[in-house]
């Protein structure tokens, strides 16, 4: 698409990019689509002209809607519908809270408000975008779950006032890591899922920001650098499988490459097994170990390291639910998955392998010998592509349990503790 921005000349100009922009919105505009480039544009061009053309804003925000509150004999009481709690109608009429773009548009739509002396002081519109209305979705969050891990103290929402009090410790937590950051995009950064079973966005909100903090927490020790995953550093990843404690070998290669691994345990109705995300130049893999077997990490973790070389580009957050059956077919989904068997276990040596026929525990072991990985990863194929979960066991189960070697990120409280202190 060719994008129509273009110097405004004349009030013709500016009204029809005033115009324009008020309609971009109202549509969602996830980052580097073209809606979003228009919208930066119009930003630019708008100021560009009100700098050239006025020596200041006719009106402030504020200012605007003291008018039409005079006008249509409104209180502040009255504004509540349109910008959210007392506390925060008090806070933006006072200059102490810029107007999200969620009130400019129940302003606009709600009481005619111009758009344009709406955003006269919003230096910055995507920012204010992530503040959003969490007294009023509350209820939505899983306040209990995030209680009893250590993120919020327990919270009562019965009353106003504890409602409040509650939104305030919530916007805390999120905001103090998103707003605090250096990029609050990761808050607002449009949901890639994988199958077809919807998860609750603001169980998934808190799950993103709880891997965010381990990830501050585990910094990688290296810097990222675009380009160095390949099919063959894949592969020395999926190596590390075959040493004693592969998951801690994985989380040092990772480190060193300026990319963060961390368990997160999933909260209720977010079916996830894993997610690829970036933070600023920082790739970040976070796992949930829903099934806490070793076989699953492994896949799971190329998986998702293979979004990041491919996909966050484009999709800056990608959650999978692995064992959605509908999420095959769709094309990144098929390329993390095709990604993840090449590397642990490169396609020759498969279609030759004996275990395809026998099925026994000697032949899984010998392949898993000449590919270089652990016996289960083995299993786990063969299993998976039979649909014959019984097969050998035996070396599943001899693997043991990977949540021992990310002991330290499970203390949740102690690590909030420690980032607010």
């Amino acid at each position: 698409m060719t994008l129509k921005v273009r110097v405004l000349r004349n009030h013709d100009d500016y009204e029809a990019a005033m115009q324009r922009m008020s309609a971009l919105m109202d549509l969602k505009r996830p980052s580097g689509s073209d809606a979003q480039e228009e919208f930066d544009l119009l930003r630019l061009v708008i100021a560009d002209f009100e700098a050239k053309h006025t020596t200041e804003p006719s009106v402030t925000p504020v200012q605007a809607i003291e008018f039409r509150m005079q006008q249509q004999k409104l209180t502040r009481k009255d504004l509540e519908q349109y910008i959210g709690s007392q506390s925060k109608v008090s806070e933006v009429m006072t200059g102490k809270r810029p107007l999200s773009i969620q009130m400019i548009r129940r302003l606009h739509n709600a009481l005619g408000i111009p758009a344009r002396a709406l955003i006269a002081e919003a230096a910055d519109l995507e920012q204010t975008e992530v503040d959003m209305d969490i007294e009023q979705e509350i209820d939505r969050f899983p306040l209990k779950e995030m209680h009893e891990r250590g993120l919020v103290p327990k919270l009562d929402v019965s009353a106003k006032k504890a409602r409040e009090a509650a939104a305030a410790a919530v916007k805390e937590f999120l905001h103090g890591l998103f707003l605090g950051g250096k990029q609050p995009a990761l808050l607002r950064a449009p949901l890639f899922q994988s199958g077809a079973r919807t998860m609750d966005d603001h169980a998934l909100l808190v799950w993103r920001a709880s891997a965010l903090l381990l990830a501050r927490e585990f910094a990688p020790k290296g810097t990222y650098k675009p380009g160095v995953i390949t099919d063959s550093w894949l592969r020395k990843l999926a190596k590390q499988s075959r040493h004693i404690d592969g998951p801690t070998q994985a989380r040092h290669y990772l480190s060193l490459h300026g990319i963060a691994l961390v368990v997160v345990p999933r909260f209720k109705k977010t079916y996830l097994d894993g997610a690829a995300m970036m933070h600023g130049k920082c790739p970040i893999v976070a796992l949930t170990l829903r099934h806490d077997r070793l076989d699953n990490f492994w896949f799971a973790l190329l998986h998702e390291v293979v979004h990041i070389q491919k996909h966050v580009a484009q999709h800056a957050f990608i959650a999978d639910n692995l064992d959605d059956k509908t999420r095959g077919g769709q094309a990144i989904e098929d390329e993390a998955d095709a990604g993840a068997q090449e590397a642990l276990i490169p396609a020759d040596m498969w279609q030759c392998a004996a275990v395809r026929e026998t099925y026994s525990a000697e032949d899984a072991i010998a392949l898993a010998k000449q590919a270089e990985i652990h016996p289960c990863i083995v299993a786990g194929r063969v299993r998976h592509e039979t649909g014959n979960w019984r097969l050998l066991s035996s070396l599943i189960t001899a693997a043991g349990s990977v949540q021992p070697y990310f002991q330290d990120q499970l203390n949740m409280a102690a690590i909030r503790e420690r980032s607010i202190s």
